[in-house]
């Protein structure tokens, strides 16, 4: 199976290292010096990585063949893509890989159904499942502990808790004015 792990950024310097974008929860191994990676476009690679370093909080690679500024500005955009056994599962007990989560069906603890997932969005705070529901809507839920409670890979399907207002759009809203209807409460003491 074929996952993309990183997409090259700008030029670094004169010697044809390039800034990295990680798409990957494990840098350290699959972007590693002697990692051959395939490319898009194609007719970009395959490449093996040379060397890399952390500099100033951004990943920096150099590939073998890439010497100099302009054979590395010509990559940039290029995504880099690691050929990953299917059968392989992370290290972490509660962490899955994207291909793993995609096509779960989603459901509430009570059983009722959400929809699918679709895709899976990294963003700096969390990720985020993206569903699709039955009726063509999607649906973001938070990946979070509170929210989605189990993750079944036999059973094909992730078990969620939302809060109020998350899968739909009517949230209890809990106030305690009167709503306008006849409580039989006048405010007056007796």
């Amino acid at each position: 199976m074929q996952l993309v792990v990183a997409r090259i950024g700008r030029a670094h310097g004169i010697k044809g290292e390039v800034t990295v974008e990680v798409r990957t929860d494990e840098p350290e191994l699959r972007l590693a010096p002697g990692a051959v990676l395939g490319t898009d476009p194609a007719s970009a690679g395959p490449l093996t990585i040379e060397t890399g370093r952390v500099h100033s909080g951004r990943l920096l690679l150099r590939f073998e063949g890439v010497t100099d500024r302009n054979a590395a500005e010509a990559l940039r955009n290029t995504l880099l893509i690691a050929e990953v056994d299917p059968e392989e599962l992370p290290e972490g007990e509660d962490e899955y890989y994207d291909h793993q989560l995609i096509d779960l069906d989603v459901v509430t603890e009570d059983g009722m159904e959400v929809g699918r997932i679709t895709e899976i969005s990294h963003l700096p705070s969390q990720d985020l499942f993206i569903v699709e529901r039955p009726d063509g809507t999607e649906v973001m839920i938070p990946f979070v502990e509170e929210i989605v409670t189990e993750i079944d890979l036999e059973e094909q399907k992730a078990v969620i808790a939302p809060p109020p207002g998350l899968i739909d759009d009517r949230a209890e809203i809990a106030s305690s004015r009167d709503t306008g209807e006849d409580s039989g409460d006048t405010g007056e003491e007796s």
